[in-house]
């Protein structure tokens, strides 16, 4: 790289906020943006319950025409010796303001799950959909959205929305 030339991190994450062009509609997302703590639970098929520390980062990107975060399991300060990752993927949101609905690219290394998904806001919640390569409609919502607290859960149909079965949630406090 040229001496000079802005650094990687930077050129992704260089805006303090979101493009002037489309400000309001970045809030659905831009709401999240800074770190958040929290417990994640993942609802086995037998009706068993995993739980685990959390982390997750939101913050501006592309010059505030993304959204990016980083979702962390367990999280790095609340893992024991030796814990490996069980999920340190990355979410880009961007708001497509063609067909005014979010565009949503996710990419966990760590799980090999790579999911392509639409989001949009549903009364007071923000639900992001897609099929998997099985046709089950898998969801991922925000929930109990407050300025210090959300709930998310992810979850599937495979009945076309008939019944739902809740895969996972994460129960996340704003870092102080």
């Amino acid at each position: 790289m040229a001496s000079g030339s802005l650094s990687f991190i930077e050129a992704l994450c260089g805006s303090s906020g979101p493009a002037h062009d489309r400000a309001e509609k970045m809030m659905l997302y831009g709401q999240f943006v800074g770190a958040w703590d929290g417990t994640v639970i993942v609802h086995l098929a037998g009706g068993e319950r995993v739980e685990s520390s959390c982390e997750v980062h939101f913050g501006w990107a592309l010059e505030g025409r993304a959204i990016q975060d980083v979702w962390i399991v367990p999280s790095r300060t609340g893992r024991h010796r030796g814990e490996a990752d069980r999920m340190y993927g990355t979410t880009l949101r961007i708001y497509d303001p063609r067909q005014d609905l979010w565009r949503i690219i996710f990419a966990d290394p760590v799980r090999q799950t790579y999911n392509q998904m639409t989001g949009q806001q549903v009364g007071p919640d923000i639900v992001q959909e897609y099929r998997d390569s099985a046709e089950t409609i898998c969801q991922w919502c925000f929930t109990e959205i407050q300025s210090s607290s959300l709930h998310w859960i992810g979850r599937e149909s495979t009945d076309e929305r008939k019944t739902w079965r809740v895969i996972d949630e994460f129960y996340l406090k704003r870092r102080t």
